[in-house]
């Protein structure tokens, strides 16, 4: 039998409900704050990344899904979205049409990582980019949207850790800093961490092993080595959490795994995830635009994890949204009757409705069981003497009251639910 690959997942019909549930609710928030939707391709030039992200990251280096086409072009499936949005922001000179573009995404991604709880190798993730604008308040608005979509999941160990990682200088001139407090304690620090120290310093803080914790504990931060224009920035965005009430703490030691940030950074992490407990991160990047190729422009933004948060969400036993089900079941009497039935089913679904009826010629008995486990609001019942009466028989399910119509009057039967459904929103 073939399997889906390691690191896939099916979504199936019963999960589906959940998934647009929180897809809408995405998208909801995100009008509300003036984001619009892109869609970008599932595979990019792999240049793209290793522009964009950095050749010496672990999604560059290890985890890309990277192939030649018949052409001999090295494509990438994308392991993250906005090197992505950017891309399409130059291309379709987006700034040039309007000064700030603030853009949000549902997609997958893909990294070839080792497959874990609320880790997978196919994964999706939705998110949001504004580019353009420098603004502290594009920042805190970041943090704020993510914050107030995870928590319209009622989940409770959230907590938001921000930092900021300056403007390119002061990182370098603190790289050189932590380098040289490093410089006689490398031999102590684990392989991961000992390549790091070459390629990508920061990331050191990244992990959680005890000897490179131990040798880190004391290292010199960033944050105590920022300029002047980065401390401004950072507190006008604490200022600004504050007047919306989001929880948070600095969090010194929070890099991210990506070269393209610049000041701002942040995390939303949760207690009822495990060891991969980041719901969601982003930052400032205000050179990738033109590192890419583009007229330069700041930018700033998050991608969020849709499996960790649903994870999140069985764990604490939130997100209780309600099965898909059907408006009316119709149950056929009489066997001679399928035409019949399938016509008024037809004409009920083309008026709005969700139809369901029998396609395995069960008994009377067989087709109410099916219309009571797929919660059916209502049941008409078409054959027998009613139906020699020209008449049918029309049940609410809910109530287990029953009125009898004439045949004529079938097709008019979405008016009837209508009815029911106002009188039930005013009562």
């Amino acid at each position: 039998m073939i399997k889906a690959v390691t690191g896939t997942k099916d979504i199936l019909p019963e999960d589906i409900t959940r998934w647009k549930y929180l897809e809408q609710r995405v998208e909801k928030i995100m009008q509300s704050f003036g984001f619009r939707e892109i869609r970008t391709p599932v595979f990019e030039e792999t240049a793209l990344f290793a522009r964009g992200i950095g050749e010496a990251t672990d999604i560059v280096s290890k985890e890309m899904y990277t192939f030649n086409d018949k052409g001999g072009t090295s494509l990438t499936l994308k392991p993250e979205m906005t090197a992505s949005v950017v891309r399409a922001y130059i291309e379709h000179s987006l700034g040039a049409k309007q000064p700030l573009n603030k853009l949000y995404y549902i997609s997958p991604m893909f990294r070839q990582e080792r497959p874990q709880a609320g880790r997978l190798r196919q994964f999706h993730q939705f998110g949001a980019e504004s580019l353009g604008g420098t603004s502290p308040s594009l920042d805190a608005e970041m943090i704020i949207i993510a914050y107030d979509i995870l928590s319209s999941f009622d989940l409770k160990n959230l907590t938001v850790k921000i930092n900021s990682l300056g403007v390119p200088e002061s990182r370098n001139n603190y790289k050189n800093i932590l380098k040289e407090f490093l410089q006689d304690k490398v031999n102590g620090l684990t392989e991961e961490s000992r390549k790091r120290f070459q390629t990508n310093i920061l990331r050191i803080f990244d992990s959680k092993e005890e000897p490179d914790q131990l040798i880190m504990k004391d290292a010199p931060l960033l944050i105590d080595k920022l300029d002047q224009e980065s401390k401004d920035h950072f507190e006008q965005v604490r200022a600004l959490l504050d007047i919306a009430g989001i929880p948070y703490e600095i969090d010194a030691k929070l890099v991210r795994g990506l070269d393209y940030y610049t000041k701002t950074t942040f995390e939303i992490v949760s207690g009822s995830v495990g060891s991969q407990n980041a719901l969601c991160g982003g930052g400032r990047y205000d050179l990738l635009i033109e590192q890419l190729g583009g007229k330069p422009a700041p930018g700033v933004g998050f991608a969020a994890g849709i499996e960790r948060i649903l994870l999140a969400c069985e764990n604490e036993n939130t997100l209780m949204v309600p099965q898909e089900k059907p408006d009316i079941y119709i149950i056929r009497i009489d066997k001679e009757l399928n035409r019949e039935v399938f016509d008024v089913a037809l004409n009920l679904r083309r008026k709005g409705l969700a139809v369901e009826f029998d396609y395995l010629d069960r008994s009377v008995k067989a087709q109410m069981r099916e219309a009571n486990k797929v919660n059916a609001g209502y049941v008409i019942f078409i054959g027998g003497d009613e139906y020699r009466n020209n008449e049918f028989v029309f049940k609410n399910m809910l109530k287990g009251t029953q009125e009898i119509f004439k045949l004529n009057e079938i097709n008019e039967i979405h008016h009837k639910l209508k009815e029911e459904a106002n009188a039930s929103e005013k009562t």
